[in-house]
């Protein structure tokens, strides 16, 4: 009997084991699934939005083959020779197209006219390569003749080198070679020939150069910011040549990334900034940042180059390009009548750093003759201690007391983790929206790699609704004496939960310590998902 009793007993053991391992495996194999649909899901977005950007730009070409017709009439002044090898519905069709009256859109030759002299001026002087496009990421690189020493070889390998087999198909690279010197353009070319034949010929790198005729005369340029003749014409022209290569790369990927010629990359910086991508697919960003440094690693989407390159063109002699990015942020986000703090707050959600950098600056000899940068990008080797998420604007404050210099503003933008003393029952971190903001859901997570055990403890999450007006739990959330809702708590040291919809729109978000704490804590990761619209 007991045999048998035995016997069972294992049996069930088996079974109940083997049941709870199929149904691990099945939500493995569920989740992993999940994962893989979201990631379709984003990329079929970016495709959509490149798709609804190309449908605009053909509309654009085909309102200047109009504007053609109506210019070829007009110097025709309606002669029936002129018109009589064309059919009368098509006679028809170009005399009401002459005699519309249309509003003068400003163009590229508004802020450039000398490109009407000549009409090879926006076609690359020189051009290699297969002409890739529909890739993921397209990669610009521009560079000049140094008088002392290249570092554009020793850049495409570290770029290339690091690139899987898959990914050498999902992704072009453009050499932009900003010189008029024909024979000088010549030499790179063969150059990079004779050691990139293989990625030459596979597609993956292209070269191209623009015509002498794409620049305009660059001598009698007002000089401005305490800057030298010779560097407002060096900064001027570079600003030109950033507006070319990225004219050139506008229709060939989903991406676009600027590089300098004197870089080196991290393993995996392709499928880095892939994810990191479709990772904020959902919001609004601008510009996506892998480096530190200058305009080294600056992520844009295709369909924004058109307004930046226009914005390049009609400031190109006023300011560096670093400068004119800023002001394109400024005119997107900015309110006049706030400070200037709150426009920092509103340019962050466009522009989002990725900490640590991919991409680290090399180079000693600067194309600018006589000068010599020793500029290196201290992110390059540090290892990751934080995780980096897009946040609703908010003005952020903490009653705990900060450790040395790791801010609650830099952790809330995603640039580094908040470091504190130890938290007294009372302490707070408040995220006080700059506008009420539906929330789908939250994450909290404290302590890191360096310092697990530093973790908040007996601390609750907080939110105070925009109104109250219909709300109906009283039951299920305890309502603090100033108007908060708890909705949640931190346990071993993270707190994530969805947000229930009848709160929303949602004015602030509090953290609040109930008891004192043996430990410091640190803040590593905050996420505040808004709503989808």
């Amino acid at each position: 009997m007991r045999l048998r009793n035995g016997t069972v007993a294992t049996a069930l053991i088996f079974i109940t084991s083997f049941m709870s391992l199929s149904w691990y495996t099945t939500w493995q194999n569920g989740k992993e699934k999940l994962i893989a649909y979201q990631r379709e899901f984003h990329a079929l977005k970016e495709r959509l939005r490149v798709a609804e950007h190309r449908t605009l730009q053909r509309s654009s070409e085909l309102n200047t083959i109009l504007e053609q017709f109506r210019r070829a009439i007009a110097e025709t002044n309606g002669s029936k020779d002129a018109l009589g090898h064309f059919s009368d519905e098509t006679q028809k069709l170009l005399k009401e197209l002459a005699h519309r009256k249309p509003l003068q859109v400003p163009n590229i030759y508004y802020h450039l006219p000398h490109l009407l002299n000549n009409e090879g001026s926006l076609q690359p002087a020189v051009q290699v390569g297969l002409g890739r496009t529909k890739v993921s990421i397209v990669m610009g690189i521009p560079t000049v003749k140094r008088k002392v020493k290249s570092y554009l070889a020793e850049t495409l390998h570290s770029l290339i080198n690091k690139l899987s087999p898959e990914e050498k198909l999902d992704c072009v690279i453009i050499v932009f070679v900003g010189e008029a010197d024909i024979d000088y353009v010549r030499s790179v070319v063969e150059s990079l020939e004779k050691e990139f034949s293989t990625e030459i010929s596979s597609g993956l790198l292209e070269v191209i150069s623009p015509p002498a005729s794409y620049y305009p005369d660059l001598t009698n340029l007002k000089e401005t910011f305490g800057d030298t003749k010779e560097r407002v014409k060096w900064r001027t022209k570079q600003n030109l040549d950033y507006s070319f290569l990225m004219m050139y790369a506008l229709n060939k990927g989903t991406y676009y990334v600027q590089l300098e010629d004197d870089i080196v990359a991290k393993p995996n910086y392709f499928i880095t900034m892939k994810n990191f991508a479709l990772q904020l697919s959902s919001e609004d960003w601008m510009i996506l940042e892998f480096s530190q440094l200058g305009f080294i690693g600056k992520m844009f989407q295709a369909p924004d180059l058109n307004l930046i390159v226009e914005f390049i063109f009609m400031f190109y002699k006023e300011k560096p390009i670093d400068w004119l990015l800023d002001h394109i942020l400024w005119v997107k986000a900015c309110n006049p009548e706030k400070d200037a703090k709150h426009c920092e707050r509103q340019k962050s959600n466009l522009r989002v750093r990725f900490r640590p950098s991919l991409f680290q600056h090399v180079g000693l000899h600067s194309s600018l003759a006589g000068k010599i940068q020793k500029l290196t990008d201290k992110d390059f080797l540090k290892p990751l201690l934080h995780k980096i998420h897009v946040n609703p604007p908010a003005e952020v404050s903490t009653s705990l007391k900060m450790y040395q210099g790791h801010t609650l503003e830099k952790t809330y933008l995603g640039e580094d983790f908040f470091w504190a003393i130890t938290p007294t029952a009372g302490d707070y971190i408040l995220f006080k929206f700059d506008r009420p903001v539906n929330i789908e859901r939250y994450l909290f997570r404290s302590g890191n790699p360096e310092h697990p055990g530093d973790k908040l403890q007996n601390t609750t999450v907080e939110i105070l609704p925009f109104s109250e007006t219909g709300l109906k739990t009283k039951d299920k959330y305890k309502r603090t004496d100033d108007g908060f809702y708890r909705i949640g708590k931190f346990e071993n040291g993270v707190s994530e939960s969805a947000v229930d919809p009848v709160f929303n729109p949602i004015s602030a978000l509090r953290l609040s310590v109930l008891q004192d704490s043996a430990v410091w804590a640190i803040l590593s990761e905050i996420h505040i998902k808004k709503a989808a619209r």
